[in-house]
């Protein structure tokens, strides 16, 4: 499927705006977005519920874009799932296929075939309204498999779950896209969902389309600031460049520090303004004088509080220019996270080669 400039706008709000994006055959992408950025409007556009605008949409080499919904091969899983209340859980799946005037045998062996992909074989004969909230995303996932689609579109199925339930279907519908092969595009503003399930991410900001690449592209190496904030939790630290060396730049933070950073070789010039990306997990904490400056790549500052996480503990660090970082270590029965450090110790925090990342945007 493939997405060319598409642009939606509602009056004189702009609700997407110049979307390009490939979907590739059999993968699992995901649109990830705060609230409002757009995503679903994109959804509804590839589904046919809305008009575009401006632009284009390509499914199974085709131009679908003026194609009536009901005509093309592309099925919805809904996040209220809209399952009809008085028929059974069978008859909610073959639903689409009794509309499509499919005859009696046909309907029978693919809507068992649906209900065997989601595990509910022994659960044809109920209604909605006897199911959990997991098996019903089950049978609306079934409703939308049984047409076969080219292109199975879920508008955040998962959010109205609670979280454990929420945790196992996540894993449960990467199995079944394993399982199928079939293109998933998937619509969430959760974070965990996107990278744990998706072969791509595509992140997805007031309307336009920011990044796009694997779970660990994006997470590892953010294009922009938004990029690295939205995905995870990271550090950011604003300074200039001094030096440039290949992808890798020298940077004097704007604490008087000077640290060595990755980024993209075409963007980096000396005396630009830029921001250095850190994650938490990335960073390194040992005692030490917490005098200004750095030394050898390491930042100098105060330990100023500890917070237990369970799996993780959360340090806080004040840097001399009064800025704060935040580092995050796994939490072991018999070694301290931090060791022997507590709240007021002085100490240096450093990072990997490659571990801290120079954004532009």
């Amino acid at each position: 499927m493939e997405l060319r400039r598409l642009t939606k706008r509602f009056g004189d709000t702009v609700a997407v705006e110049g979307v390009d994006l490939l979907v590739r055959s059999g993968e699992f992408l995901s649109i990830l977005g705060p609230s409002g950025c757009g995503k679903t409007t994109t959804l509804r556009m590839i589904s046919g519920l809305e008009d575009p605008t401006e632009g284009e949409i390509w499914i199974s080499g085709e131009d679908a874009t003026n194609v009536p919904p009901h005509k093309r091969n592309v099925n919805t899983v809904f996040q209220s799932y809209a399952l009809f209340p008085h028929l059974t859980v069978a008859e909610n799946v073959a639903y689409g296929l009794r509309v499509k005037k499919y005859d009696r045998s046909t309907i029978r062996e693919r809507v068992a075939r649906a209900l065997d992909m989601v595990q509910l074989p022994q659960l044809a004969d109920r209604r909605p309204s006897q199911l959990s909230g997991g098996q019903q995303q089950r049978v609306a996932l079934a409703r939308a498999l049984v047409n076969e689609p080219d292109v199975l579109l879920l508008d955040e199925p998962l959010s109205a779950l609670d979280l454990k339930l929420r945790q196992a279907m996540r894993i449960e519908l990467k199995y079944l896209h394993e399982r199928l092969g079939m293109t998933f595009v998937f619509v969430t503003h959760d974070q965990a969902e996107a990278i744990t399930m998706s072969d791509r991410v595509a992140v997805m900001h007031f309307g336009r389309i920011l990044q796009v690449g694997t779970p660990e592209d994006v997470y590892e190496r953010p294009g922009s600031r938004f990029v690295a904030n939205f995905i995870g939790q990271t550090n950011l630290l604003e300074g200039s460049i001094e030096a440039v060396r290949d992808a890798d730049a020298d940077v004097r933070l704007a604490g008087g520090a000077l640290v060595r950073a990755s980024g993209e070789a075409g963007d980096l010039s000396p005396g630009s303004e830029v921001v250095v990306a850190i994650r938490p997990e990335r960073l390194r904490v040992r005692a030490g004088s917490a005098g200004a400056g750095s030394d050898g790549g390491e930042l100098a500052g105060t330990l100023t509080g500890l917070i237990y996480l369970g799996d993780a503990t959360r340090g806080t660090i004040r840097l001399p220019d009064g800025s704060e970082i935040v580092a995050l270590r796994p939490n072991d029965e018999e070694v301290h996270p931090f060791g022997d450090l507590r709240p007021g110790s002085a100490v240096r925090v450093g990072w990997p080669p490659g571990a801290a990342r120079i954004l532009t945007e």
